[in-house]
């Protein structure tokens, strides 16, 4: 493995979970998750040679990540629909109050348009406001207000 691969693997290896938590946020499905997944690491490996570290890598990662699954998911709503295979369990439903919780504010997030739904979950990852200025391309206070009226949005929601 050369000095590339192995800087690569890394790199990936340090920021899988940022990768996957993206890809979960575009899709519940297992099979699509890992699909994004792979598309991601394609678009990575891509521009692994031209990344310049102008931005830290975390910051890097968010950005091509959020761009590859925003970009697969305007392919998607404009290809032909499929309809997904179900299967009738559910390893993932947790039934205590705090999973109900979580999943009922992922369900209102999920409501959201796809660029309100990239600056709320890379604030729930504890990014820091110039950080997701930096993601997304907007200038901080833009940051600012729409975090404001992102919130008071899913605040306004109902569980529906």
């Amino acid at each position: 493995m050369d000095n590339k691969e192995f800087e690569f693997t890394k790199l990936v290896k340090e920021y899988k979970k940022t990768i996957y938590t993206v890809c979960y946020f575009f899709s519940k499905d297992t099979d699509e998750v890992n699909d994004l997944y792979q598309e991601v690491l394609i678009n990575l490996w891509r521009g692994f040679e031209n990344f310049r570290g102008e931005s830290s890598a975390k910051t890097w990662i968010w950005r091509v990540s959020l761009n590859t699954c925003n970009t697969m998911e305007r392919k998607k709503k404009s290809s032909v629909q499929t309809v997904p295979l179900s299967v009738d369990i559910d390893l993932y439903n947790d039934t205590d109050e705090h999973s109900k919780q979580i999943q009922m504010l992922y369900d209102r997030i999920n409501r959201l348009d796809v660029f309100d739904r990239a600056i709320i979950l890379l604030w729930l990852e504890n990014m820091n406001y110039q950080d997701i200025a930096n993601v997304v391309g907007i200038s901080l206070s833009a940051v600012t207000t729409r975090l404001f009226r992102i919130k008071e949005q899913l605040k306004s929601m109902s569980n529906k």
